[in-house]
């Protein structure tokens, strides 16, 4: 078999060249995301299979729906067929409620519904640990003008829509995620697209099955839990688990 050419390695895939024109090849590893510091470092049988199959999941969904992804199809177990993309350098960031990173800078108790779906912007740069910039800061240095903006919330808030409403069908709430964004040419037409993957690497799930039961007195309201075991869990709960794999641990979520 000829050797494949690789186009880029991350901590939690590779990219080779695919068999067509404006193709790659995603292979997906069992390493952590960048920027999950919880997660343990050393690899964990199971996770690219699972991610592989949770992102087919939910890209193919989003194609369905008209909204366009970089994903084609499935190639194996662990690599899957997309399209060339030029990848905006910015994590589109959709918060529901507050956790994390979000809870600490606005000192907002962590779980509380915010007032509408917001959306924030997250320079990718590992060596400046990926500082959240504003909508000034990105057309200024030229990542992408104001028309790429107005799209790219357009597209993060249906990809919002789609998820939040398959989450609860199996009983886990989406506090937030986040999606890259990339553009393709189409002869002399530009759009874009969703690309990178749509895994538990990058969402924040919280389970809300037995939540009823743990409900507290006079009023008090309880929190849902994080969902133990979630990639393997969710897996399960969208009926894509693949047999013979590993458990693989919570992830650290967006911060």
């Amino acid at each position: 078999m000829a050797r494949r050419k690789k186009v880029y390695e991350g901590k939690a895939k590779i990219l080779y060249e695919g068999p067509e024109p404006g193709t790659l090849i995603q292979y997906f590893k069992d390493e952590a995301a960048a920027g999950q510091p919880e997660v343990q470092p050393s690899a964990v049988e199971g996770r690219g299979v699972l991610n592989n199959r949770l992102s087919e999941f939910f890209m193919a969904g989003l194609n369905s729906i008209g909204v366009p992804t970089h994903f084609i199809r499935r190639l194996n177990m662990r690599e899957q067929l997309v399209r060339m993309a030029e990848i905006i350098p910015l994590q589109v960031v959709v918060r529901n409620f507050a956790a994390g990173e979000l809870s600490t800078r606005l000192g907002i108790p962590e779980g509380m519904p915010l007032p509408r779906p917001i959306v924030e912007y997250y320079y990718k740069d590992e060596r400046l640990n990926d500082p959240m910039v504003s909508e000034e800061h990105i057309v200024a240095f030229g990542w992408a003008n104001q028309q790429d903006l107005d799209d790219m919330i357009a597209l993060a808030l249906r990809v919002n829509d789609f998820l939040s409403g398959v989450m609860m069908g199996v009983g886990i709430r989406l506090a937030d995620f986040r999606i890259e964004v990339g553009r393709i040419w189409e002869g002399d037409f530009m759009r874009l697209i969703v690309a990178d993957e749509i895994s538990p690497d990058n969402c924040r799930l919280w389970d809300m099955r037995g939540l009823a039961e743990r409900e507290g007195t006079a009023g008090a309201p309880v929190e849902p839990g994080p969902l133990a075991d979630v990639y393997t869990e969710l897996a399960r709960r969208l009926g894509v688990l693949p047999s013979n794999v590993t458990h693989a641990p919570k992830p650290t979520l967006i911060n």
